[in-house]
């Protein structure tokens, strides 16, 4: 029997944790920037920066995660310098890391 792969419980924390403050306005690495109003009026920032964080995060071969503040990090820095055009993320991102996937089917597959 075939069986489907799921995301693993330190992915799904690492995400959750994210999202979490994110939302909560509460982003140790945004203090000083007011970012919660774009969840309404640009939420393409917003889809960018989850993006970056879901590009850059790394899990080993039992789905344990690597690199959750580095992930963090590199896509607040987008938020970062998207609300401060002074700031300068370093190193500038690489194309992978910035790449929007493909949305799923409007229709899930089972």
């Amino acid at each position: 029997m075939k069986t489907n792969m799921k995301l693993s419980n330190s992915f799904s924390g690492a995400l959750r944790t994210f999202a979490y403050f994110m939302a909560s306005g509460n982003q140790n690495t945004l203090k000083g920037i007011d970012y919660l109003s774009l969840y309404g009026e640009e939420p393409s920032a917003i889809e960018q920066v989850f993006a970056i964080y879901v590009n850059v995060i790394e899990l080993d071969e039992n789905g344990q995660v690597l690199n959750a503040k580095y992930a963090e990090k590199r896509a607040t820095d987008y938020l970062r310098q998207y609300c401060d055009s002074t700031f300068k993320v370093e190193p500038p991102y690489e194309d992978w890391e910035i790449e929007l996937h493909e949305p799923p089917p409007l229709k899930d597959l089972k």
